[in-house]
């Protein structure tokens, strides 16, 4: 490896969640076209790198954290960004990565994303290339399609297969309450089921829900809470039932608004402000239904939080 540097970097990437996710019909590059509005919440994963010789990847979580499910060979999106940056810049690198997971697992919430996104951050200031935002951007949209929102953070509108994002002003905060699963989904499953469920159906171009739009505009959280949707939900549902029963316990807590979270299977409960989230989560905590978390959103993209340079 040519080009050695010392030090060790730190950087924190949120979770997704998206307030409205229209899917549409498959395209001859296999993926489906999406418009969606993407808000980043206070659930996140941390990325150290550090110099060595070859590229590895390690993942440490708590509990509750599914981390054995986390690859940990060349498939793993934030070993990806390392590669893809290097790459760009004509650099051949080695470097240490410790994930430390806040976000659910195959989750929904885009946590191998936020791995990628703090890790090109992360790379970056280690390896002190000082890559402009735009080219960064371009070599998110190449690892993934929720990358380039996991570095952008906030709220914003979200198209072609979700990789093209677009900062979205809004007005006030939301609070979110987070009810996880044991079991991850399969986002590439839910989308098979997601075509069985239209096969022989028109469908037709997505498009951003106007009452999302009007609600964040407004900031309106009930108006909100009753405009939140997503067409990944009913395939979601058939592979995972019982998450059904999920959202409808989280309703008789009285939310403003239940859904599953992208693909599914975390669900997501919108709340008045900080207080009803704690009693909400409270209630569901105590249902025994699976780990349970506060988040407000939205929140900043990924960025360095801890920078030792030698």
């Amino acid at each position: 490896m040519s080009g050695r540097v010392r030090g060790q970097v730190s950087a924190v990437a949120p979770a997704k969640v998206n307030l409205c996710l229209g899917v549409g019909p498959v395209r001859a590059d296999g993926f489906h076209p999406l418009a969606t509005i993407y808000q980043a919440v206070g659930l996140q994963d941390r990325v150290t790198v550090g110099a060595a010789d070859e590229v590895s990847v390690t993942v440490r979580g708590d509990a509750r954290s599914a981390v054995h499910e986390v690859p940990t060979d060349g498939s793993n999106l934030a070993v990806q960004a390392a590669l893809v940056l290097a790459k760009h810049h004509g650099l051949d690198r080695g470097v240490r990565i410790v994930i430390e997971k806040g976000i659910p697992v195959a989750g929904g919430m885009a946590g191998g994303s936020a791995d990628a996104a703090a890790t090109l951050v992360a790379c970056d200031r280690l390896w002190r290339l000082g890559t402009s935002r735009e080219k960064l951007l371009s070599l998110a949209a190449e690892l993934g399609s929720d990358v380039p929102f996991a570095l952008v953070g906030g709220t914003a509108l979200g198209s072609g297969r979700g990789e093209l994002v677009t900062p979205l002003t809004t007005r006030g905060r939301y609070w979110w309450v987070v009810l996880e699963s044991a079991v991850g989904l399969s986002t590439p499953a839910v989308y098979r089921e997601f075509d069985a469920l239209h096969t022989g159906s028109a469908l037709v171009e997505p498009q951003i829900s106007s009452g999302v739009v009007s609600a964040l505009r407004d900031d309106d959280v009930v108006a909100l809470g009753a405009a939140l949707t997503n067409e990944l939900q009913p395939a979601a549902l058939r592979l995972r039932p019982e998450l059904e029963g999920v959202l409808e316990l989280g309703r008789t807590e009285g939310v403003h608004g239940a859904i599953v979270s992208g693909s599914g299977p975390s669900c997501l409960f919108l709340c008045a402000d900080r207080a009803d989230a704690v009693r909400v989560g409270e209630g569901l905590r105590s249902r025994g239904l699976g780990p349970v978390s506060v988040a407000p959103g939205p929140v900043a993209g990924a960025r360095v939080v801890a920078a030792r340079e030698g």
